[in-house]
């Protein structure tokens, strides 16, 4: 039996195609859909989260899953509850400005072009961006958030995504991988995709020194003992590093766009079976 388990969901079995490398670089792993009732979780010394991307809308069944697992999960299970719901980022320094509306609370009246989007969601499902004069279809999406049990998380849109996109800094194991940039997914006037994830055009990309430094305050101040954290930067408007999300759980790691870099989180998951 395989001795690690790489966590993928059941409309993606053999997990993502950038993560294909992995079983055979790792070496005794096999792909698992984390809510299979017929996988033997227990035969496994390790659980490496990656592709678990349908457990936006059902995630106390999956932290339940996820506590089962206890020390042998990677990220570790505290990582990943924090992590699951973005009011982290209240927690965080460098965040972009965010603010919170619990089932219930009113969006107010827009005086800029903001996004909404759920406080636990992935690959900008249920996200889109609104300017002024758009609230009720903003007030719509808020509604159906809060008709899911879930927050509703309110940003300004920051307009240098459009020109440059968000850098994304990969880390593995507490050591910088690479960086990519993804350019801008959410475009005026569009509806919030339902799909499992956006669509995302990538490419590898140098990290500036202040990129660097931001990453790494965010992770300073994030819970401990991950094996893996993709670092989501944007251009605030005087120029520096903001924060938009901070990924440590089922993150695209955009392996094939770096040199190396499967080879890195392979040996850094080899590192934590010793």
């Amino acid at each position: 039996m395989a001795r690690v388990a790489l966590a993928t969901y059941a409309a993606m079995p053999q997990g993502d195609e950038d993560d294909a490398p992995l079983p055979g670089l790792i070496g005794d792993a096999t792909w698992a859909v984390w809510d299979d009732p017929a996988v033997d979780w227990d035969a496994f010394d390790l659980v490496v989260l990656r592709s678990t991307w349908d457990y936006q809308e059902r995630r106390d069944a999956f932290l339940a899953w996820v506590d089962r697992l206890g020390d042998r999960l990677l990220n570790p299970p505290g990582v990943v509850r924090w992590n699951t719901d973005k009011r982290y980022l209240a927690e965080l320094p460098h965040a972009v400005e965010t603010a919170f509306l619990a089932p219930g609370e009113p969006l107010a009246d827009l005086e800029r072009e903001v996004v909404v989007k759920p406080t636990v969601s992935a690959g900008s499902r249920h996200t889109a961006r609104f300017s002024p004069g758009e609230e009720d279809r903003a007030r719509a999406l808020v509604a159906e958030i809060h008709g899911s049990g879930r927050t509703a998380m309110v940003q300004p849109y920051v307009a240098s995504v459009d020109a440059r996109g968000e850098t994304a800094l990969l880390f593995f194991d507490g050591a910088f991988s690479h960086a990519v940039t993804k350019a801008a997914i959410l475009k005026p006037g569009a509806e919030p995709t339902s799909d499992d994830y956006a669509s995302e055009e990538m490419a590898a990309r140098e990290a500036t020194a202040a990129e660097r430094e931001v990453a790494g305050a965010v992770l300073a101040a994030a819970p401990a003992g991950w094996l893996y954290a993709r670092v989501d930067l944007v251009e605030g408007d005087d120029g520096r590093p903001l924060l938009l999300e901070l990924e440590l759980t089922e993150p695209s790691l955009f392996l094939g766009l770096a040199p190396g870099a499967a080879e890195r989180f392979a040996a850094a998951v080899r590192a934590r079976l010793r």
